[in-house]
């Protein structure tokens, strides 16, 4: 069963919505100046809220951080009681070594590269990340943008890549393409955020629908 990933929560009832839904991750923005940026206040209600609601069935809770300073980041974890942290930024590996937490790293894929050339340098960093023990998420390289794009890229690329490793496709993912995504592509995990909003805000009925797709699929 593909996992899947709902990104970007920032209130307690649609991140229980999307908990009941059967989210294996649920994840929390905490890069600075962000649209889906949330306060540590924010972060602590809604892991109260789920915790309280659903015990050991809770998903597990990932905050975002890109390059923030290695404290700050032990410090939102501990004080929230995240689970995983997922790095977005140009963390080095001796940075991970100093994260609490176990972490997803975000890759982003240069798709305006040539195929070869895109597969070959994500697989490199795919090996540097697993290789430590780490997730690996993909997503579309946009410059400078820190975290997610909502911009799909070339999907022969990251099938290749998952025919090779463990990986979680994001990028663009919306409920009517999720399907597709994962019999093109057989990543271990799918990612979303702004594919289940509306007018930027998240939207129940879409996290539903998301959800009922990748489960449909399997």
């Amino acid at each position: 069963m593909t996992k899947f990933k709902i990104c970007g929560l920032r209130d307690p009832d649609n991140a229980l919505v999307a908990a009941k839904a059967g989210a294996d991750f649920i994840g929390m923005v905490f890069v600075p100046g962000v649209l889906r940026e949330i306060t540590q206040e924010i972060a602590q209600s809604i892991i109260q809220t789920l915790r309280s609601e659903l015990g050991s069935l809770c998903p597990r809770l990932v905050g975002l951080f890109a390059d923030h300073p290695i404290d700050e980041v032990n410090r939102i974890v501990r004080q929230c009681g995240l689970d995983m942290a997922q790095l977005c930024g140009d963390e080095s590996v001796e940075y991970w070594a100093y994260i609490d937490i176990p972490i997803i790293k975000q890759i982003k894929i240069r798709d305006e590269d040539s195929q070869p050339d895109s597969i070959k340098s994500a697989s490199r960093e795919i090996e540097e990340v697993r290789s430590a023990g780490h997730m690996v998420i993909l997503d579309k390289y946009e410059q400078g943008a820190m975290g997610g794009t909502g911009k799909t890229f070339d999907w022969i690329i990251a099938k290749r890549l998952a025919n090779m490793h463990d990986i979680i496709l994001a990028g663009g993912l919306t409920p009517k393409n999720v399907g597709r995504a994962i019999q093109e592509v057989h990543p271990v995990g799918v990612d979303v955020s702004s594919g289940v909003e509306t007018a930027g805000v998240k939207d129940s009925s879409k996290i539903l629908d998301f959800a009922n797709e990748v489960h449909r699929i399997g």
